[in-house]
């Protein structure tokens, strides 16, 4: 395992020290390395520091910005700027550089800091001036995150792979590889469990509204009975033929069409009945995940919310260690007060931080990571795993998201493979019809069968990735020193 010396500015690190570390602790094990945290005058492979000067014997020098880290909500996206092989946000104000990395008396210096970019991206820091719809949707009409498809772009996770290629041009052994296999990337399908029994009165209007009037036949086979949304086994069947096991989050809070008419738009069947006792059991000897799709306001009370988790796992007979709120519905004030409850239940990973209407990456990562937890300045225990695809961004929210479906897909997925991340995808369980549905599942099957051509990812259940993320991340921290990791492995206390 090869472990680096890392150099931080005193000054910066007294002020700032957790989110400092929390995002080194994000680059560094993303990259495959441990540390030893050493002082300036040291020998150092990186040093980050205010002025470059007082590092002379780094091999590699960030140049920190301590302004923006004392106004860090401050800045706004205006756009992005390619330079030197990084692509980072330009923010209100600034100029694009046109040079970012300088040599200087054998060592390089960044004079970017990309420790910042990486923080700001990752912690969500300008959403709260976009404004928001009753579900806590974040609606970026008009900001370059859609117009310059930003949201595509994965910002923070390619900060962190360009930063990985320029420590090898330092003359620095690559670390301690991101994935099984020697694969390049990961890649996970999931189905949230919405909508498998269809009220039949009620599902033929839905079907005109989407496909109008040449849908008529198609609402007519609802009606009798001749078409259904019970499509397990032909999700069972594709799945098994491209080699992709998947994870299908079920609901555990019945609800009912009254509550959905007055706001809380829970899913109507009961896990408890039968049928999906059945289920349960041919999901599982088949290799798939069991995850938990928590309901609609199960944020708003960890009693709800561990009832729910409990249920499910009592009905599945199986551990859930994953979780994806209904809706996408955390907290819509604070998201991190509900990223918090996922630690407090017990939760390996959740796969709820992304947007809605928007496919990409909300916070900028297709890497896993553990999100910050700004009120207590610390890291949390639970893995966020992003979601960059779920299927109605492509079929109904196209004006949100241009261009031609295969396309878009294999453009996020090469992105994906560009800097070794995960590619998580979404795709409702009811959605395999090509009549009630055309395309839908056809789409994620092309996506799939591009990544087999590609031969360079990973293919595994989210909790399957999760767990591996885990191990590999408290595998390079019990070989680190600093950062916070010591007090972390002595006391099991959060980072």
């Amino acid at each position: 395992m090869q472990t680096l010396r890392l150099a931080l500015d005193p000054s910066l690190d007294e002020r700032y020290a957790p989110e400092i570390a929390w995002t080194w602790r994000y680059l560094l094990t993303g990259a495959g390395y441990a540390w030893h945290v050493c002082h300036l005058a040291e020998p150092s492979d990186i040093a980050y520091v205010a002025e470059p000067q007082r590092a002379p014997f780094a091999r590699l020098v960030i140049q920190a910005t301590p302004r923006l880290w004392e106004r860090r909500s401050a800045p706004r996206l205006v756009g992005v700027a390619a330079v030197d092989g990084f692509t980072h946000p330009l923010y209100n104000g600034e100029r694009a550089d046109e040079q970012l990395i300088v040599g200087d008396q054998g060592r390089l210096i960044l004079n970017r800091d990309i420790l910042f970019d990486v923080f700001w991206l990752l912690t969500g820091q300008e959403e709260t001036h976009f404004p928001k719809n009753r579900h806590g949707y974040v609606d970026l009409s008009g900001a370059p995150y859609l117009r310059d498809h930003v949201v595509r772009q994965g910002l923070a996770s390619g900060i962190g792979a360009r930063f990985e290629h320029l420590l090898g041009e330092t003359g620095i052994p690559p670390g301690e590889p991101r994935w099984r296999h020697g694969k390049r990337a990961a890649a996970a399908i999931s189905h949230d469990v919405d909508y498998p029994e269809v009220v039949r009165w009620l599902e033929p209007l839905r079907v005109l509204l989407r496909q109008g009037i040449r849908g008529l036949p198609a609402a007519i086979d609802v009606m009798t009975g001749k078409r259904h949304h019970w499509q397990f086994n032909a999700w069972l069947a594709l799945e098994r033929n491209l080699g992709a096991p998947s994870a299908f989050y079920f609901v555990a809070r019945q609800g009912s069409l009254r509550e959905y008419a007055l706001g809380t738009p829970d899913s109507f069947y009961d896990i408890r009945a039968p049928q999906f006792r059945a289920l349960f059991r041919t999901l599982i000897d088949a290799g798939c995940e069991i995850g938990l799709h928590s309901s609609y306001r199960a944020y708003a009370s960890i009693v709800q919310f561990a009832r729910e988790k409990r249920l499910l796992e009592e009905v599945a007979g199986v551990p859930v260690v994953g979780n994806r709120h209904h809706y996408w519905h955390l907290d819509p004030v604070n998201p991190e007060a509900t990223l918090a409850i996922h630690e407090q239940l017990g939760f390996t990973y959740d796969a709820s931080l992304t947007h809605d209407r928007y496919l990409g990456w909300r916070r900028g990562s297709c890497w896993p990571f553990f999100p910050f937890l700004q009120q207590e300045r610390r890291e949390l225990r639970t893995l966020q795993l992003p979601t960059g695809w779920m299927d109605s961004q492509l079929f109904l929210e196209r004006d949100a998201n241009p261009g031609e479906p295969d396309e878009v897909l294999r453009a996020l997925a090469d992105r994906t493979a560009a800097q070794g991340g995960l590619l998580l995808v979404n795709v409702h369980d009811y959605v395999f019809d090509d009549v009630l549905f055309p395309g839908w599942a056809t789409t994620l099957r092309r996506l799939w069968e591009h990544l087999i051509a590609r031969g360079d990812f990973w293919m595994a259940t989210p909790a399957e990735i999760a767990t591996h993320w885990h191990t590999r991340y408290r595998r390079l921290l019990a070989s680190s020193a600093g950062l916070g990791v010591e007090r972390a492995i002595a006391t099991g206390a959060p980072l």
